[in-house]
Order: structure tokens, then C-alpha cells, then sequence
């Protein structure tokens, strides 16, 4: 039993009514952690690097009105998920708060099943980020050489090369986190200014027509073009999917309960208007109809081709493009940062295999670094898809909005089915009108997109163009099963209690207190 400080926070005070001790230092501001959750987001990059997604299922209709879709209904789960975080600011986050809330002969197997869905999709987020660099990567190299051939071993080793710079960072720069995720919020909206103004003063005055861009319907994939277009809610939903980033890092942030819903719902709403306004700004300089079919088939992916279309220049339309290569790179760190963090909290209630050692932090380095190498060994197996797939980036990219998508949908789904009274009182409270509307319409666009993304990009389906995002769930799913079993339904409780509060003292004059003790 190890004796806690006898003075701590208002934070230290509500988490140890969560039933734990203070793990990590709460060294994250308002904005470091607002940076870090856009970061993650990183929403007019994402979308514009996976262009590739929704331009043959929908083409600029599916670009522009599935952003606004899928923003409205991804605001509704954060919003939502805000309202959650509030009552409950701990790092378990989605599992923690359908413990906290479902039927108690439904808890353990519903907590369970909302922490491995939710570990899987923050770890194949991981994968993701490390997906667009490499890709990035690889279309610049084909527009610089013609000639180049690409290999599928090519892009395994540069996505290898990105996931191990992201462990680095965060296991020996952990005490720069803050630093770095605050510059990563300047140079992404940077990035976005620059490369507006540039691509709008290169490309006049020829702009694509306002018909096109809003008003202009494409679909190359076989599918019926209603299905196609809802295929293309995959770049919306990639673009504003992570935000429950702020809950895994919640106890590193001071006021969290009061902040930490406020940082969900403005994350969204920064990435949905500057992802807009930049899909707007590409689409007007891309030269329409005209050149639509070379952007879609061009080998240097469609944000290249469009940069150099716009420019005119290899030189200017690669300079152009190191602004969001350099974002992913910022954001494979944060998304690493959290996938590691969530990875300790399910640990630290027993919801993983040998979670004795997956939830120690490093004392020396002060982060938890047998969780980091799982993030990484996980994220290398992600990779190897590219070996036996054409479309690994479509179904890397659909396993993590899956999966993610579907843990924020559970404990919303569980809050619904009980008339929203399972809450307790918060500092983060919806009107009630506006609270049920945004979990009706975020629980319609989970069970759609949950499905949908399911589907293989193409009709025409082979073994190497088939969409492995079912192959990987299902492997996830087997294994989460095998694992209670054999394990969990002996053993997990849900959340555990790591730390018994003795007794709470106010002191006049200073902080809240409250003295305990560490369960071992």
C-alpha cells in the first residue's frame, strides 16, 4: 500500500471518487491539449489527403455535402460524448462510462467488449496516420520520377520508418508533448491559410464553376450511386473521427471536467469549418470537369495533382505539400500519445492480456512504455496489409473509423435506452431537447456508417482489392472473445478501484484535498 500525497486537487479529488490514483502529471493547458486534439483530427488534412476516397463515390457532392454530413453527426457524438466526459473525466473513457451506466448483470460484458473496440480503433488510428504520411510520401516520389514503379514493400518500409518516429517521440520526448502539440496547432492552421491563398492566387483565373464543385455527382464504383455516396462518408468521417482523444489524456489536464468537453465540441467545430472552407478551395482551383478523371487516376494521388494543376510547378506543388506531410507527422505522434494512454487505462482495470505489465509507467521516463510497444507491434501488423492488398489504405483507414465510430455510439446507445436519466449532475449539461437530438442523430450515423464501411470500395471485388477492415475486426473480436473466456469473466469487474479515499478535507484558502491510499 503506497500513501498518496495527503494535499491534491479538485482533480485528484474526483478522479479518487472514480476509484483512481493520479497516474500522470496534469502538464497540458487548454490549448496544449486543444492542440493535441486537433492534432489528432487534423480535418483539412486528412480530408484532402484522402481525396482518393470519396471523388470515385460521389465525386465533389460526395467531397463537399458528405463533410457537412458527417460533421453535423459527429458534432451530435461529441457533443454528446462531452456530456459523459463531464461526469465521468476519467481515461477509460467510452468503457469506463458504460460500466458507470449499463444494467449491472450487462456492465462486465459491455464494458469489456466498448474497451477492445475502442483499444483497436485508437491503435488502427495509429496505423492510419502513419498510412497518409507514408502515402504522401510515395506520391511525391511519382511525381517527381515518372519512371518509378510503385511496389507495396515500398510504402511498408516508409510506413514502418513514420511509426517508429512516432514511438521515439513519445517515449523520449514525452516532457515536450505540450510544446510540440501547441506548435502542431500553428502549423496546421498556418498551413491552411498558406495554402489557400496560394492555390486561389496560382490557379486564377481558372476556377472551376460553383456547379461542379457543389453541384457535380460521380460514381466509378459499380455500387448504386446512393450506396456510392454513402461509401464517401468515409473522408468525412476519417477527417473528424479521434475527438475522444481529450477523454483518454483527461488526467493530464487541470479543470477537466469543466475543459475537457469544451476541447471535444471545439475541435470539431475548428475542423469542420477549415476542412470545409480548404475542400472548397481545392475543388474551385482543380480545373472541373476537365481534368477530374487525372486527378482521380493520377499516381501521384489527387491532392498532388491538384497542387501542381494549380501551381503549375512540381518545385511549388511539393513545397506546398510538406505542410500537411509535416501535419501528419505531428499527428502520428499525438495520435500515439493517446492510443498509449488508452491502451494503460484498460490495462489498469484488467481489460487486456498481462495488463499487470501493459499499465506500469516507466519511472525513469514517466510514460507507459509496455503500452507503447503494443501500440507499435500492433500498428506493424496493420502494416503488413500492404503487402496483399491494392486497397490496404481504404481498409486501414474503415477499420479505425469502425471501430472508433462504434465506441462512441455504446455508452450514447445505453443513455438513449435509459431515458437519458443515468447521468448524474455535470458541469457539461445539454438542454434536454438538444440532447436527445444529438444522440438520435449521432446513433443513426453510427449504425449507417458502422456497416457501410464494411463494404469493399469497389462491386467488382478480388482477393486483393476486398475491403480486410471485416478480416481485421473479426480477428480483433475473436480474440477479445477468447480472451473472456478464458480470462475477463472470471476476473474483470469493469473500471477497478486503484485507490481508496480515506477521508476529504477543505481547507480554507486552498486547494480541495483529500488523502487515500494506492491499491496495489
Amino acid at each position: 500500500m503506497e500513501d498518496l500525497d495527503p494535499k491534491a486537487t479538485r482533480d485528484d479529488i474526483q478522479l479518487a471518487e472514480l476509484g483512481h490514483a493520479q497516474s500522470f502529471q496534469r502538464q497540458f493547458t487548454r490549448w496544449s491539449m486543444l492542440g493535441l486534439a486537433f492534432a489528432i483530427l487534423n480535418s483539412w488534412t486528412a480530408l484532402a489527403a484522402s481525396l482518393s476516397l470519396a471523388l470515385p463515390s460521389g465525386g465533389p457532392v460526395a467531397v463537399i455535402w458528405g463533410l457537412v454530413t458527417a460533421g453535423i453527426c459527429n458534432l451530435s457524438l461529441a457533443a454528446s460524448l462531452g456530456e459523459f466526459l463531464s461526469a465521468y473525466p476519467t481515461a477509460g473513457g467510452q468503457y469506463h462510462w458504460v460500466a458507470a451506466i449499463a444494467p449491472p448483470r450487462l456492465k462486465r460484458g459491455l464494458s469489456w467488449v466498448t474497451g477492445w473496440i475502442n483499444v483497436s480503433g485508437w491503435i488502427a488510428l495509429v496505423a492510419t496516420n502513419s498510412s497518409l504520411a507514408s502515402t504522401l510520401i510515395i506520391n511525391i516520389i511519382a511525381l517527381e520520377v515518372p519512371s518509378y514503379e510503385y511496389q507495396r514493400w515500398h510504402q511498408f518500409l516508409i510506413f514502418l520508418a513514420v511509426t517508429f518516429i512516432d514511438f521515439a517521440v513519445n517515449a523520449y520526448m514525452h516532457t515536450l508533448l505540450p510544446r510540440i502539440n501547441s506548435v502542431a496547432l500553428a502549423w496546421s492552421i498556418g498551413g491552411f491559410v498558406i495554402i489557400s491563398i496560394t492555390l486561389l492566387a496560382t490557379a486564377a483565373p481558372d476556377y472551376a464553376s460553383a456547379e461542379y464543385v457543389f453541384g457535380t455527382f460521380m460514381n466509378s464504383t459499380g455500387w448504386p450511386d446512393g450506396v456510392a455516396w454513402l461509401l464517401g462518408l468515409l473522408q468525412g468521417g476519417l477527417g473528424l473521427t479521434g475527438f475522444d482523444a481529450v477523454a483518454h489524456m483527461i488526467e493530464e489536464i487541470p479543470n477537466a471536467a469543466v475543459e475537457g468537453p469544451k476541447i471535444m465540441v471545439y475541435c470539431q467545430l475548428i475542423g469542420i469549418s477549415t476542412g470545409f472552407v480548404f475542400l472548397v478551395v481545392v475543388l474551385f482551383v482543380s480545373g472541373g470537369t476537365t481534368n477530374i478523371e487525372d486527378i482521380v487516376s493520377s499516381s501521384a494521388g489527387p491532392l498532388l495533382e491538384i497542387f501542381f494543376i494549380a501551381t503549375k510547378s512540381k518545385v511549388g506543388a511539393v513545397c506546398l505539400l510538406m505542410f500537411p506531410l509535416v501535419c501528419f507527422l505531428f499527428a502520428g505522434v499525438a495520435v500515439m500519445t493517446t492510443s498509449s494512454r488508452m491502451t494503460f487505462a484498460f490495462a489498469r482495470d484488467g481489460g487486456l492480456p498481462v495488463s499487470r505489465l501493459l499499465w506500469k509507467v516507466d519511472a525513469k521516463l514517466g510514460v507507459p512504455m509496455n503500452a507503447l510497444y503494443l501500440n507499435v507491434f500492433i500498428v506493424v501488423i496493420f502494416g503488413c496489409i500492404y503487402l496483399g492488398s491494392t486497397i490496404a489504405f481504404n481498409a486501414i483507414v474503415a477499420a479505425s473509423v469502425v471501430a472508433l465510430g462504434v465506441s462512441y455510439g455504446l455508452p450514447v446507445a445505453l443513455s438513449v435506452l435509459q431515458m437519458r436519466r443515468k447521468l448524474p449532475e455535470r458541469a457539461f449539461k445539454l438542454p434536454s431537447w438538444l440532447g436527445w437530438t444529438a444522440n438520435i442523430i449521432g446513433l443513426v450515423y453510427t449504425l449507417i456508417t458502422t456497416v457501410l464501411f464494411l463494404f469493399p470500395p469497389q462491386k467488382e471485388v478480388t482477393g486483393t482489392t476486398m475491403n480486410y477492415c471485416v478480416v481485421a475486426f473479426g480477428i480483433i473480436m475473436v480474440i477479445s472473445a477468447l480472451q473472456w473466456i478464458f480470462d475477463g469473466r472470471k476476473t474483470y469487474q469493469g473500471p477497478r478501484v486503484t485507490l481508496e479515499v480515506i477521508h476529504q478535507e477543505i481547507v480554507p484558502g486552498a486547494p480541495e484535498t483529500v488523502t487515500g491510499m494506492a491499491k496495489s
